[in-house]
């Protein structure tokens, strides 16, 4: 053998041993070093979850009343692997159980089919009929409630001949009841199992998929504090994913009561007063376009100007969250969506408008900053100004702001827009322009959301030139095709052929439409009650509240939210008297809702406001109203909005004459506040679990903890809510109030 063999079978015998050794040293590793991470894993790999929803707290009105409460179902619940273990991958047990309920067997088998999973013709199963949730996890199929006997015996056969239907079972469980319906609707919101959309954000995390969450209003917004903690049963399985054995149970902890500021009373005094508008406008005849007024829409809205607490907000047209328990089907959601008016869009915090005349009290202040004095009588109100119109063609020789602001004159609010539009450089421009009115908006809280504890609130649009200009120019090229491809003469290529040339300028027009709440001012109708609350209040600006504190289940703790001033409003006391003082006059002749407010007791109950009447192209006006009561100590703000509704005294104001009305017990109504006050204290959960009215006496004083809420976020749950079970919590409420 020669050397240079020799040296080839020691080089190979060094290779063999290199890898033998790292092998060695590999298997060391993982065996050693990573046994006990791996031996974790294969341990977690046969231990599966199923999750016990804990005891979702009510939802109640500032009196103790249930707006949304927890009611006993039999619900029919198949668990997928059970079933589709039998003969057949549970084909007979599928048509007993269908037979049984009435569900179409595909119908039961796309509900329990988990969320992605291919479908027999090849598609994917989606939300929101299929079974986002645990495979191991029982599917809820059907519930039945016990104001139907027959049903219910119908159904118990499952529980009688369990045998017949392995993995089928009927029990009674607690599900989300809305006693009163389609009322507050918009606030209330409704609940949803998690998609894995949903499972992507923060707000879920640590939430198992198909959880039932806040989907919409206060369910939303607070969903963390209603729905407590799920409590947790751990199974072990085998590798066929059997059940062998259960690893340990955590125990559910029930959710607090969400307290409202809301009153029951007074929301259904709203929501008919404004049902019974919008309805009666839809029988006016319209002179100037020759048909009655269409009305599709509106809102309302009660506010307590001392604390910014919401007492009422509707919205119409509205809907029943009934429909969402248990699931709603891909057709029924489509279908709720595409309804007219859109009845799942809040117009009260949703909706944007032109405020028209109501929005005048910001531009007499701003006036005021600007320098124009309140008085004297110095203010020409022509019908005509630089070619825009008072309205109706209305004219009047001199006027101090009281009258202009009781006849509504258009023309002196032109005037004035236009001189400090002037000052501010006109067309071109000036390098640091004062822009009164715009500055003057915001700090009324305009062009901003309010912060109220709703999700999808919209902020509306306060413009000045900065904006004007960098909005068109990220969107010339669009005007600028639309000026060319749109029908010659059209309006809409009228428009886009002026937006392309000059839109970055801000024009006399636009600050002269500004100043009447027109043109490029959009407000919500809740921004609006938010401003005449600070008007009648002295100038604080609130953070608009509907969570007014948290019971815990067991009585033991309350929370309650302190209103929340977020601002001053930059004008003098003074002014702001002079304004409120004028407003009072409105209801009055010559004031433009003298015809509304005719015959109404104001000596029993004194109310100021201001019309609004918003010109909008190609239909009629959206009318307004905002009004306050009593003039002197104001205590409640109210809105009215009806789009497409006429004048503001045709419409809005009769509305808000109705829920004056209801709210004080007027004109043969009866009382929903009688003296017009609201519950100072929360309502008191008793030690049997029911809920008692605002200074009921239990044996346990409740300890009140402070607790600071954000604008939109969900608060923590409480540490002290004691875990019951669902069917205990709903029997000890059943029957309440």
């Amino acid at each position: 053998m020669t050397d240079r063999s020799r040296l080839r079978i020691v080089v190979l015998r060094v290779v063999v041993a290199s890898i033998l050794l790292t092998l060695l040293g590999r298997l060391t590793y993982l065996q050693v070093a990573q046994g006990s991470t791996y031996s974790k894993d294969a341990a977690n790999n046969r231990i599966r979850e199923v999750i016990t929803p804990a005891a979702r707290g009510q939802i109640l009105d500032d009196r103790g009343v249930p707006l949304v409460s927890n009611r006993t179902a039999l619900v029919v619940s198949v668990t997928r692997s059970v079933v589709r273990s039998q003969k057949k991958r549970g084909a007979e047990v599928f048509a007993r159980l269908s037979a049984v309920t009435g569900i179409p067997v595909d119908r039961i088998k796309l509900i329990i089919t988990p969320c992605g999973e291919k479908l027999a013709d090849g598609s994917r199963a989606k939300r929101p009929d299929c079974w986002n949730g645990s495979p191991y996890q029982p599917v809820p199929i059907a519930s039945y409630s016990a104001d139907k006997p027959d049903e219910v015996r119908r159904v118990l056969a499952i529980a009688e001949h369990a045998e017949l239907f392995p993995g089928v079972k009927a029990e009674y469980e607690a599900v989300r009841e809305y006693p009163n319906g389609t009322m507050a609707a918009h606030v209330l919101g409704y609940l949803a199992a998690l998609s894995a959309e949903d499972m992507t954000k923060q707000r879920y995390a640590g939430l198992a998929p198909g959880t039932l969450v806040g989907k919409a209003g206060v369910e939303q917004v607070y969903n963390d504090r209603l729905r407590g903690v799920d409590g947790v049963q751990k199974l072990l399985v085998d590798k066929d994913s059997s059940v062998t054995g259960t690893l340990g149970t955590t125990p559910a902890r029930a959710g607090d009561d969400l307290v409202m500021s809301i009153d029951a009373g007074v929301q259904r005094v709203v929501e008919k007063a404004l049902e019974a508008g919008i309805l009666a406008a839809r029988t006016t005849f319209d002179k100037n376009r020759n048909a009655n007024y269409k009305a599709p829409t509106g809102a309302a809205i009660v506010i307590e100007a001392g604390t910014g607490r919401v007492v009422a907000m509707a919205s119409y047209p509205t809907y029943d969250p009934t429909v969402f328990v248990g699931g709603i089907s891909r057709p029924e959601y489509s279908a709720l969506s595409n309804a007219p008016g859109q009845p799942l869009i809040s117009n009260a915090v949703q909706g944007l408008y032109s405020p028209g005349s109501t929005f005048k009290i910001v531009s007499t202040a701003a006036a005021v900053a600007a320098g124009y004095p309140l008085t004297p009588r110095i203010y020409a109100c022509p019908s005509i100004y630089k070619g825009k119109h008072n309205f109706e063609g209305e004219s009047f020789a001199t006027l101090d702001f009281r009258e202009t602001l009781i006849r509504s004159c258009d023309t002196v609010y032109y005037k004035l827009a236009f001189e400090q539009w002037a000052r501010d450089g006109g067309r071109n421009g000036i390098a640091h322009p004062r822009e009164t009115f715009p500055v003057m908006a915001k700090a009324w809280g305009f062009g901003q959301q309010t912060g109220i504890d709703l999700p999808d609130e919209r902020s509306g649009l306060i413009t000045n030139r900065a904006y004007k200009k960098a909005y068109w120019q990220k969107n010339k090229k669009e005007y600028c095709k639309g000026a060319k491809t749109r029908p010659k003469g059209s309006y809409q290529q009228i428009v886009d052929n002026e937006f392309c040339i000059d839109g970055y300028a801000l024009n006399g027009g636009d600050a002269m439409n500004f100043a009447i709440g027109q043109g490029d001012v959009l407000v919500t109708p809740l921004q609006l009650a938010m401003a005449y609350s600070a008007l009648v209040n002295g100038g604080t600006i609130y953070r608009p509240q509907l969570a007014k504190g948290f019971l815990a289940a067991d009585g033991s703790t309350s929370t309650e939210l302190p209103p929340v001033p977020v601002g001053k409003l930059p004008v003098a006391p003074a002014t702001l008297e002079y304004i409120k003082s004028a407003l009072a006059g409105v209801v009055l002749p010559p004031g433009t809702a003298k015809g509304s407010f005719q015959g109404f007791p104001l000596s029993q109950l004194a109310v100021g406001g201001k019309t609004g009447t918003a010109d909008v192209n190609g239909k009629a006006p959206t009318s307004w109203f905002a009004s306050f009561a009593p003039v002197s100590n104001s205590r409640f703000v109210t809105v009215v909005m009806v789009p497409e509704g006429g004048t503001g005294g045709t419409t809005a104001a009769p509305i808000a004459r109705k829920i004056w009305d209801g709210i004080y017990g007027l004109e043969n109504a009866k009382a929903a506040l009688p003296g017009g006050v609201t519950p100072a204290t929360l309502p008191v959960v008793r030690p049997d679990g029911t809920v008692g009215r605002p200074g009921t006496r239990v044996p346990r004083p409740a300890v009140k903890v402070p607790y600071q809420p954000a604008p939109v976020a969900s608060a923590s749950p409480s540490p002290s809510a004691q875990a019951l079970p669902w069917a205990e919590v709903v029997r000890r409420r059943e029957g309440e109030l």
